[in-house]
């Protein structure tokens, strides 16, 4: 396969195949047993473009009828994955680069007063996101980028601990009603200064500012790496700068899960200053709907979380954080093919998300999709290096899931606490290894964890969420062995 030139050998030679046809096959190949989203393969194909779902297929004929039919399998309702054996890729291909990986460090508060952190960090933040939105890039999360706030850091040394080819560095400086950024863009592996830009505006202009950086980071992106990158303008997403700030301080609490519920007085605030910010809609959403995980197992969470959801994406159906809102609350509630469309669509419009990715990584291990679930998950921690704790018991879990126990402990055994919903797959890694006595201890905590409640009720609040009730069968039965062993 030579990519540069578009050419696809096969045995008896080249293989006749239109641009479209062979950069969809290049894509499933660069990803094999891997399901790719419809939506994905139109934003890379057809980058701009409005495209009739047919085209797709009609494309997906052509390659069916030159390779063997087997070869590219159709996910229903997800999308296709390649399936065939792995292509020779031609030694000038074979050194391509990789696609862009880039980190934005937490711009610098300028203003000399620290209560104003949450802005700058606020600005990064939703830079970051809006970054996130281009798959042909590879964007490290908020959470990771910001393990460098405050310090003096050299951009080589940074790329090289995020494992990062490029670096953004900015200031932030609010006075009144003006603001002024500053921003530069550096190659780490030559220190090459690739773009910088300084802007002194009005406030309201702060959107409008935020765009521009996007976009010039993206183009000067796509031209190291010759990808064509469409157009994406960003909706003003408020009017109203009071909620756009209360929106600022909820996004510096809900990126750390210990402080994420202290979110929502803010978020609350932004919605009844601005009834139409869609984005506030949407990770008030989240917030709500993940009080099922952090206060009780009450579905009433999960109801509330997706009427929110459903106001947030009224207003913008692109909103990512209200199609995780209600993947989220769907896969919980046992709507497993309504959540997957949503989580699919949530990591379409934010494929760098390592939370959205997170969330269906666990969407897959719940319905008897472990080994898909681990490359996802992974997927994540790539974008989050820095994260800790939450990575290794989704890990856990999965692996827990996939039989694999003495690696799900390995996980566990890093991880400070074991929360409440994994201390029975603690159990259940211990019996399967032959711990006993192990498992018997594990069991004691889960009784105490949950004084009132036999080990049936417990099963069924905290892991009875597959699609398969085998699971939770076994899980029930495994439990009970242990109880009763001497």
């Amino acid at each position: 396969m030579k990519r540069a030139e578009r050419r696809l050998l096969g045995p008896q030679g080249p293989v006749e195949l239109s641009a479209r046809s062979f950069d969809i096959l290049a894509m499933l190949l660069d990803r094999p047993d891997e399901v790719i989203g419809k939506t994905e393969l139109f934003d890379a194909v057809w980058p701009g473009l409005a495209v009739e779902e047919n085209t797709l297929q009609v494309h997906i004929s052509a390659l069916r009828k030159l390779l063997s039919a087997e070869m590219i399998v159709t996910v229903h309702g997800r999308g296709y994955k390649y399936a065939g054996p792995r292509p020779f890729v031609a030694a000038a291909d074979a050194t391509a680069p990789s696609r862009p990986s880039i980190a934005i460090l937490p711009f610098d508060n300028m203003s000399g007063d620290p209560e104003q952190d949450y802005f700058s960090d606020g600005i990064t933040e939703d830079i970051i996101a809006e970054l996130g939105k281009y798959r042909e890039f590879l964007v490290i999360a908020r959470n990771s980028s910001f393990q460098f706030r405050g310090k003096a850091h050299d951009p080589a040394e940074v790329a090289s601990k995020l494992g990062v080819q490029y670096v953004v560095e900015g200031s932030v400086r609010k006075i009144g009603n003006r603001v002024r950024i500053a921003v530069q863009l550096t190659d780490a592996s030559s220190m090459a200064h690739i773009w910088g830009e300084h802007y002194d505006r009005e406030l309201d202009d702060i959107f409008a500012i935020q765009d521009e950086i996007t976009h010039m980071i993206a183009a000067r992106l796509a031209r190291q790496a010759r990808t064509a990158i469409a157009s994406r303008a960003r909706a003003r997403p408020t009017s109203n700068m009071s909620a756009y700030e209360f929106y600022l301080r909820a996004l510096q609490l809900a990126a750390v899960y210990e402080t994420v519920l202290e979110a929502e007085p803010f978020l609350r605030q932004a919605v009844k200053l601005d009834p139409q910010f869609a984005a506030a809609h949407a990770m008030l959403s989240f917030v709500e709907s993940i009080k099922f995980y952090w206060i009780s197992s009450n579905p009433g969470h999960l109801h509330s979380g997706l009427e929110i959801a459903r106001t947030a994406l009224q207003l913008d159906p692109d909103e990512a954080y209200g199609h995780l809102a209600s993947g989220f609350a769907l896969l919980y509630l046992r709507q497993f093919r309504q959540s997957e469309i949503s989580l699919d669509r949530a990591v379409a419009l934010n494929p760098n998300d390592p939370f959205i990715l997170s969330i269906r990584a666990i969407h897959l291990n719940y319905t008897d999709r472990p080994d898909e679930a681990l490359v996802e998950i992974i997927e994540a921690q790539r974008r989050d290096p820095y994260a800790v704790g939450w990575y290794d018991d989704f890990r856990s879990i999965i692996l827990t899931t996939a039989g694999r126990y003495r690696e799900a402990m390995a996980c566990y055994a890093k991880m400070a606490t074991v929360p409440a919903w994994s201390l029975v797959r603690l159990v259940v890694c211990h019996s399967e290894l032959g711990e006993i006595r192990q498992a018997q201890d594990a069991l004691a905590k889960v009784k105490a964890h949950f004084p009132g409640l036999g080990l049936d009720e417990i099963v069924e609040t905290e892991v009875d969420y597959y699609e398969d009730p085998a699971v939770c069968s076994r899980y029930r039965a495994i439990l009970h062995r242990v109880d009763n062993q001497e």
